[in-house]
């Protein structure tokens, strides 16, 4: 006897699982908790497994859910782009994951040729801290992301870049007493290399501010507050370059990756096309500035 999975229970289980409860999935999906609760008993019927199992007050999937999520994951997006091909709704959703630091300029291009082949899809845009992106398209929340990581380390990705790493500070920062530093919150690659190259030959230095924004330590350092270790895209202007001035130790270089799921729908495999071709364009000029960059303004 063959089984057949009911979308809207599979739908379900995917929003469960990414809200971290059943209970905010029932208010997504306009459904009733004990119309929930039916819908994932029916599947653990169907199936012969445990799907989800307690931890606090809420459910995690088992080894078992986490290979249903996958699959789910999968039709519902081609059952989605089935929809959106024939003008029916709902539309298909595409996830995408990048660094804040390409939220301005990769972004809206990636989006608007995304959108020239593929008007009735909506793109899920995720402009967040860089640890986890990868994580998030391994687990299934993303489909396609981009993500800093060490240059020439091994894991998974594909390279489509290399950018140096920059010591940047604002005009009104005083160099003098202990460099102060305004990174982002751990875990943080650039603070991580960052707190490396002072320990092992840098000056003395102090953290004068810890955040997950990048606009608040750009804010930071406009104002004089600190000194932040970032690539050479998109610096702000008021901001440069300042290895010199305080005899700042030289950094490492660090790559961008793109992670990409191992079934793509075909929306999302154009998405992943898109977005590396964006990000090579955008970068080619970054990648060959070095140490001496300034600022713009």
């Amino acid at each position: 006897m063959r089984t057949t999975f009911d979308i809207a229970a599979l739908r379900m289980i995917v929003t469960g699982a990414e809200l971290g409860s059943f209970a905010r999935a029932a208010a997504r999906l306009g459904r009733s908790q004990s119309a929930v609760s039916m819908q994932l008993k029916k599947l653990e019927e169907q199936t012969g497994k445990t799907l989800f199992r307690k931890s606090g007050r809420g459910l995690v999937p088992t080894e078992a859910g986490d290979a249903l999520l996958a699959y789910a994951r999968r039709i519902i997006a081609l059952n989605d782009e089935a929809a959106a091909s024939l003008g029916a709704s709902p539309a298909a959703t595409v996830r995408l994951g990048l660094p804040q630091d390409f939220a301005e300029d990769v972004l809206p291009e990636v989006i608007l040729r995304f959108a020239k082949k593929w008007p009735l899809v909506q793109v899920e845009a995720h402009a967040g801290r860089n640890y986890a992106l990868w994580q998030d398209v391994e687990s299934g929340r993303l489909d396609v992301a981009i993500a800093f990581v060490p240059s020439g380390s091994p894991g998974p990705g594909m390279p489509v870049a290399t950018l140096p790493l920059l010591w940047l500070g604002g005009r009104k920062l005083d160099g003098a007493g202990a460099v102060p530093l305004a990174l982002f919150d751990h875990p943080c690659l650039f603070r991580q290399h960052a707190l490396e190259a002072l320990e092992t030959q840098g000056p003395e230095w102090r953290l004068a501010l810890t955040t997950p924004s990048l606009p608040g330590v750009w804010a930071a350092l406009r104002s004089g507050l600190g000194v932040t270790v970032r690539t050479p895209h998109r610096i702000p202007a008021g901001i440069a370059d300042v290895r010199r001035k305080l005899g700042l130790p030289p950094l490492p270089r660090v790559e961008v990756r793109l992670f990409a799921g191992n079934a793509l729908s075909p929306a999302a495999a154009d998405l992943r096309d898109v977005l590396q071709a964006v990000v090579q364009l955008q970068l080619k000029g970054a990648q060959l500035k070095g140490p001496r960059i300034k600022g713009r303004g």
